[in-house]
């Protein structure tokens, strides 16, 4: 988020001393990021170590800690181990919000420094390491099975025809209604082809895999040195690789490279597989229209978030830009 929680700072200091017997020499607000529920911090500590301080608000699984930390242990130092409390625990509890420390790494995102030719392919390897591990019974019966939801297209549906121009004040939200008029006939045919797509795939027995599932280029890091890193394992799947793959060559890492040269970079570390053009075609369609709804949602319902708001309304018309996610997801949809 881009807006401090209502959360004092005094607050969340106590909390990592309490848990993890760190003092806090300083301690920032960094204002990163579009989930609204999800704020971090940079803390230094007595002996100057810097730390990365996360808070998360709303639902949360512990295997969004435990999945990192395993993967980290089997040598996959590409994925960044959350550090345990005092008690071992991979998170301290704080009114409404779970904390979790990581070792700082400073550097920057997949948009801010676009991956050089080597991180590419350093991309595509560690993913394929994450994607055929061994990983624990206890750790894989935790992490929830892709069944194709609808929930983001019935969402989607539901406040397209319930939008109404006189019903806010607010410019942003204005904007939005202004937007979502001018691209009605164009959302709705996403939703029926996200739709269409997914009817399919649920007919079909597919090898599932853990997944990131969430792999843009915001959470991709490269350090000063240009290491890698993969964060923010908030919501990992079983599901077909093409729920990750989808991302490369899918208009998520900006405008630094063409479809074909992101693919061509990344399956030089990933390795030749095969791909479901199918899968893949779903997946974009889909993440467009989950966007659509948590954005809309976001700016049209809860109306908060302060600067968060206006980031959210451009990430959404983004998708709509010429060489865009969407016009990459029709491309690749071979249905069509």
């Amino acid at each position: 988020m881009l807006e401090k929680p209502d959360l004092a700072d005094d607050k969340i200091i106590a909390c990592v001393l309490d848990e993890y017997g760190l003092q806090a020499d300083h301690f920032k607000f960094l204002p990163l990021g579009a989930d609204q529920n999800t704020a971090v911090y940079r803390l230094i500590s007595g002996n100057q170590a810097a730390y990365f301080v996360k808070l998360r608000r709303g639902s949360f699984d512990e295997i969004s800690v435990t999945l990192p930390e395993f993967f980290h242990s089997q040598g996959i130092l590409q994925i960044i181990s959350p550090l345990p409390t005092t008690t071992r625990r991979l998170w301290a509890d704080l009114e409404d919000f779970k904390v979790f420390l990581y070792p700082f790494v400073n550097g920057r995102n997949g948009y801010e420094a676009p991956l050089s030719d080597h991180q590419w392919i350093t991309f595509g390897k560690t993913l394929k390491s994450i994607h055929t591990t061994t990983v624990p019974p206890e750790i894989l019966g935790r992490i929830q099975i892709e069944a194709y939801p609808p929930q983001a297209r019935m969402t989607v549906r539901r406040l397209l025809e319930n939008i109404d121009d006189d019903s806010v004040n607010d410019p942003v939200a204005t904007e939005l209604i202004t937007f979502l008029h001018l691209k009605l006939p164009e959302i709705l045919d996403l939703v029926r082809r996200s739709e269409k797509l997914a009817r399919m795939l649920q007919s079909r027995s597919r090898q599932l895999i853990i997944c990131h599932s969430d792999l843009h280029a915001g959470n991709l890091l490269v350090d000063m040195v240009d290491n890698l890193y993969i964060v923010d394992w908030d919501n990992p799947i079983l599901a077909p690789k093409e729920r990750d793959l989808m991302f490369v060559g899918g208009g998520q890492f900006g405008a630094g490279r063409t479809p074909q040269q992101e693919e061509a970079l990344f399956y030089q570390g990933y390795g030749p597989t095969q791909i479901d053009p199918i899968a893949i075609a779903y997946y974009r369609y889909e993440r467009i229209v989950q966007d659509i709804a948590a954005f809309c949602e976001q700016i049209l319902i809860k109306n908060e978030g302060g600067d968060d708001r206006e980031q959210s309304l451009q990430y959404l018309k983004s998708n709509f830009l010429p060489n865009n996610t969407i016009e990459i997801a029709y491309q690749s949809d071979q249905t069509i």
